[in-house]
């Protein structure tokens, strides 16, 4: 039976192509689960309009996050921590401290979306990348300073 993939599917196909699959796979699985139309002239026209739907939306959000990023490019985060001796911190600046400190100046940051391989543990300034979309990231200032 002959089906038009509406998403990627690993060792049959992307999006939009015409695979033959067995009958029952068809009907019981792909058809079922919205991941496959049946081949026909009416479902080529309509997976046609979900590309081009679907492409729009990911022009969207690029754009968006691009916008995001240019509100985040300026924005400096200073952290007053206490420390000891040599200037070590009693405790770290992690990523849940750099989100709740943005959202304090009025920048919404998800926590997955902060790239921070591991807790800052000393005095300085440090950039942090934030992954705002796969094709988009900015960067902030994180200054760490003695209380």
């Amino acid at each position: 039976m002959k089906v038009i993939l509406r998403s990627d599917i690993e060792r049959l196909g992307k999006i939009g192509s015409v695979v033959n699959v067995a009958p029952g796979y068809a009907r019981n699985f792909l058809i079922p689960k919205l991941l496959a139309y049946p081949a026909n002239e009416g479902n080529l026209k309509r997976i046609e309009f979900e590309k081009r739907r679907a492409a729009q939306l990911a022009e969207h959000e690029v754009q968006e996050a691009r916008k995001q990023a240019d509100k985040l490019k300026d924005l400096s985060l200073t952290f007053q921590v206490k420390v000891g001796e040599e200037d070590q911190l009693y405790g770290s600046v992690a990523i849940n401290d750099i989100a709740d400190e943005a959202a304090k100046q009025g920048f919404e940051i998800d926590r997955r979306k902060i790239v921070l391989e591991e807790p800052i543990k000393q005095l300085g300034v440090y950039t942090v990348n934030v992954r705002l979309h796969p094709e988009v990231t900015a960067e902030i200032k994180v200054w760490v300073v003695k209380e």
